[in-house]
C-alpha cells in the first residue's frame, strides 16, 4: 500500500512532511515498523498476547 501526498496550493515542504507523518501514524505503519524491527520469538509473541488479555469477539 502506498501513501500519496499531493501538495496543496502554497504548502511548504515542512507542512507536507507533517501531513505525511500523520497519515503514516493513522495507518499504523510506524507501529508496525517498530514491531518488525527486531525478531521476536514465537514464545515471546504468545507471552505478550497473553499479557494483553483475552481477545473480544
Amino acid at each position: 500500500m502506498a501513501i500519496r501526498i499531493k501538495t496543496r496550493g502554497n504548502e511548504s515542504a515542512e507542512q507536507m512532511m507533517r501531513r505525511f507523518k500523520k497519515l503514516c501514524e493513522k495507518e499504523g505503519l510506524v507501529k508496525d515498523i517498530k514491531r518488525k524491527e527486531y525478531y521476536e520469538k514465537p514464545s515471546e509473541r504468545k507471552r505478550r498476547a497473553a499479557k494483553r488479555g483475552p481477545s473480544r469477539d
